[in-house]
C-alpha cells in the first residue's frame, strides 16, 4: 500500500470525519470556508508565549520541506537535556510536530499548547498520534500533556505571569490507552485512501461530529445538499444529538417532523406549522403593551461590541474576557423629540480603553430613563465586570443596569414570532422578518463589517492594515454598531404600530 502523507491535524480531521481526506483531495472547491484571523492570530500568540514556559529553549523554524525541521530536530535532540519547540518527527509517512518537547537523557515529555480555556475531547486524539509517532521511533515518552489557558482563577496584574495563565495536564494515561484505536484508524484512512479514487466516493452518512462546535465541518453544505428544505437540522435550539436521531428514524423534512407525534416541544411544533401552513404573524398585543409599558423617557437604545484577547492585555482581566470596544447609542429625549445619536470607538492601542469606554457611556446616559438593548446576559454582564474592575464606577453601572430594559423578551417567549424568523430571536432573523426588502435595515449592504464576529476579527486585526485601510474599518465599524441601535428603534416602532392596530 502506498501510504499517504498524514499530519496531526488532518488525523485529527479524519477521526472527526474518515471521508474528510477524499472530500479535501477531490473535492475541494465545495468546501465553505469562513477564516477569521482574529482566531488564528490568536492561536499564534499563545503558541509563541508557552514556548518560554520550561525557560530558554531551541525553536525549529518552519519549513515546507518537512525533512529540514526532522534534520535539525535531530541535530538537537543529541544536545540533551533542553527543551525544544516545533520538534518534528516523522514515521512511516505519518508527521508531527511537538510544541514542546522536554529532551531529558531518560527520555522526552510532550507538550501540547491550545489557545483554549479546557480540554477538548479532539485534543486527546492530537496528543495520541504524537504519542504513536514518537515511541515507533523508539523514543521513551514519559509524559504527555496539555496546556491551555486558565480564565478560571487568573486575572493578570499590571504584568503577566504565564506561569499563572498556562494549565499543565497530564494526560499520559489517555494518550497510552489510545495507542491502538491510533494505529487502527492510520489504517482505515490509508486503506480508504487507497480503494476510493475520484469517481468512487467513500459512502459514509453525516453523523453528530459533523456539527461539532469547536471544529465543525467545512463540507456539511455539500453532504447535506440532497436533504430537503428545511430540514430537521433547521430547527431552532433542537439539541444536535435528537436531529440525528430523527434523521438516523427517516424524519427529516419538516413534512416528517409534523406526522412525528414524539414531537411535543411547542416552539418546534410552532416553528414546523408556521412554516409548512404559511400562518400569519403571532402577536400577543398584551406581552408588546407590557414592554412598551415598562419604558420611560429618555430612551436610550445601545449596543456593544466586544472582542476577546486569548492571551489578558489589560490590568484585571481574564483570558478570553470579553472586551467592550465600542459603544452605538440612539436617544429620544421625550416623546415626539427628534432621534439622536451618539458613539464610541476606542482606540486598539489604548491601555484604557475599558475605562475610556464606560466613561464615555456614562457621561451620555446622564439620565435616568430606560436603557434599551437586545439580549439581556450581555451588556449587563459587561457592566458588571466594569463595575468590579472600576469601583469608582460601579454605582454608575449598576444605575444604566437598573434601567435596562430587554427587547428580546417577547420574541424569545414567541409572543411576536412570524414564518420568517425561522424559529429564531437573534436580531439578524427578526429584523428583515419585520422590515423585508428594507435596504436601510440590510446588514448586507453594509461596509466591511456585517456581523458581531466581522466586528471582533476588524478591531483586533486593525494595527497589521495600512493608515488609509484603518480609517475604513472603523467606518465600517461604526456604520455596523450604528445599524443595530437603530435596529431598535425600529422594533420599538413597530411594537407602537402593531398594539394600535384594530
Amino acid at each position: 500500500m502506498n501510504k499517504i502523507k498524514l499530519s496531526k491535524s488532518k488525523y485529527c480531521k479524519c477521526v472527526q470525519c474518515e471521508k474528510i481526506l477524499w472530500l479535501e483531495k477531490y473535492k475541494p472547491e465545495c468546501a465553505v470556508i469562513n477564516k477569521n484571523e482574529a482566531i488564528i492570530g490568536n492561536g499564534k500568540k499563545v503558541g509563541e508565549l508557552a514556548k518560554g514556559l520550561f525557560g530558554d529553549y531551541e525553536d525549529i523554524p518552519y519549513n515546507e520541506d518537512l525533512s529540514v525541521m526532522i534534520e535539525k530536530t535531530e541535530e538537537l535532540m543529541q544536545d540533551k537535556p533542553n527543551i525544544i519547540t516545533e520538534a518534528s518527527f516523522s514515521y512511516d509517512n505519518n508527521f508531527c510536530s511537538v510544541d514542546i518537547l522536554k529532551n531529558d537523557s531518560d527520555g522526552v515529555e510532550i507538550y501540547e499548547v491550545k489557545s483554549a480555556t479546557e480540554i477538548k475531547p479532539y485534543y486527546l486524539d492530537d496528543v495520541a498520534f504524537q504519542y504513536f509517532v514518537l515511541s515507533n521511533l523508539g523514543l521513551t515518552v514519559k509524559k504527555v500533556c496539555i496546556v491551555y489557558l486558565n480564565n478560571d482563577t487568573y486575572i493578570r496584574g499590571k504584568e503577566l505571569d504565564i506561569n499563572q495563565l498556562f494549565n499543565i495536564v497530564d494526560v499520559t494515561f489517555e494518550a497510552l490507552e489510545k495507542q491502538d484505536e491510533v494505529k487502527n484508524n492510520i489504517d482505515m484512512i490509508n486503506n480508504l485512501m487507497e480503494t476510493q479514487d475520484k469517481d468512487n466516493e467513500p459512502e459514509t452518512d453525516i453523523c453528530v461530529n459533523c456539527l461539532d462546535p469547536d471544529s465543525p465541518c467545512v463540507f456539511w453544505d455539500y453532504c447535506t445538499r440532497d436533504l430537503p428544505k428545511p430540514n430537521v437540522f433547521d430547527i431552532f435550539l433542537m439539541k444536535k444529538d435528537k436531529k440525528f436521531e430523527k434523521y438516523y428514524d427517516g424524519i427529516i423534512s419538516f413534512e416528517d417532523l409534523e406526522n412525528d407525534d414524539d414531537l411535543t416541544t411547542p416552539r418546534f411544533v410552532e416553528q414546523i406549522d408556521f412554516e409548512l401552513h404559511d400562518r400569519e404573524p403571532k402577536i400577543e398585543k398584551e406581552a408588546i403593551n407590557e414592554i412598551l409599558d415598562s419604558l420611560s423617557y429618555p430612551l436610550y437604545f445601545i449596543d456593544y461590541e466586544t472582542c476577546q484577547y486569548a492571551i489578558p492585555e489589560f490590568e484585571g482581566t481574564k483570558a478570553y474576557q470579553q472586551i467592550p470596544f465600542q459603544y452605538s447609542l440612539h436617544i429620544i429625549q421625550e416623546e415626539g423629540a427628534p432621534l439622536e445619536h451618539k458613539e464610541f470607538l476606542a482606540e486598539v492601542d489604548d491601555e484604557n480603553m475599558i475605562r475610556h469606554f464606560a466613561e464615555s457611556m456614562i457621561n451620555d446616559i446622564p439620565e435616568d430613563g430606560s436603557v434599551i438593548i437586545y439580549n439581556n446576559s450581555f451588556e449587563p454582564a459587561r457592566n458588571r465586570e466594569i463595575g468590579e474592575m472600576y469601583p469608582d464606577l460601579n454605582d454608575e453601572m449598576e444605575r444604566i443596569n437598573e434601567n435596562i430594559v430587554d427587547f428580546m423578551v417577547p420574541f424569545r417567549s414567541r409572543k411576536y414570532y412570524t414564518k420568517e424568523m425561522e424559529g429564531s430571536y437573534s436580531i439578524k432573523k427578526v429584523l428583515p422578518a419585520l422590515f423585508p426588502d428594507d435596504d436601510e435595515l440590510d446588514y448586507s449592504k453594509l461596509p466591511g463589517v456585517h456581523k458581531g464576529d466581522e466586528a471582533a476579527n476588524a478591531f483586533l486585526t486593525l494595527n497589521e492594515q495600512t493608515p488609509e485601510k484603518q480609517k475604513e474599518i472603523r467606518e465600517g465599524l461604526l456604520r455596523y454598531c450604528e445599524l443595530d441601535t437603530y435596529a431598535m428603534v425600529k422594533i420599538w416602532e413597530k411594537f407602537k404600530e402593531v398594539t394600535n392596530e384594530d
